[in-house]
């Protein structure tokens, strides 16, 4: 009888090895990039910072140009997330990328983590009144029960 051993993906078995976080400039969003930094570089894992660059057919019709405005958001990120990493290099050490997908926040993320397979996400708290009553991605990715997810105020 032979042992099989399977390669396949396993969640978390020794602590989380990659850990998305969604960024889109806003401060819960770049206080959970903070918080997911510091889990990611005490789990030694790999940071996976990601900005779902919004699909908006409706501001694409009234000619605003929708696609070049979130392309200079997700550059503005980027920009803001080297210069951190800069500031804090020898303090702060982790392994990070910068990931960019398009849709609405919630479908953005949940593709990146099947895609990245993350081991946990990360996200900020929801700054908008309205998602009290809808729900927020926060509450819509914990709801999935897919992967752990921490909500930062």
């Amino acid at each position: 009888m032979t042992e099989q051993h399977s390669h396949r993906f396993e969640r978390g078995t020794d602590g989380p090895k990659v850990i998305v976080v969604g960024v889109d400039g806003s401060d819960s969003s770049l206080r959970a990039a903070a918080y997911a930094g510091g889990l990611a570089r005490r789990q030694h894992a790999l940071l996976a910072l990601v900005y779902v660059q919004p699909v908006m057919a409706a501001g694409a019709a009234l000619g605003a140009p929708v696609s070049e405005t979130t392309d200079e958001i997700a550059e503005d990120l980027v920009a803001q997330i080297r210069q951190a990493t800069e500031q804090n290099k020898g303090i702060f050490d982790v392994h990070w990328e910068f990931h960019t997908f398009r849709g609405d926040p919630y479908g953005g993320l949940v593709k990146a983590a099947d895609e990245l397979k993350a081991d946990a996400v990360v996200v900020g708290a929801s700054e908008q009144a309205g998602h009290r009553i809808v729900g927020s991605v926060a509450v819509r990715l914990v709801k999935a029960g897919r992967w752990p997810v921490t909500v930062v105020p």
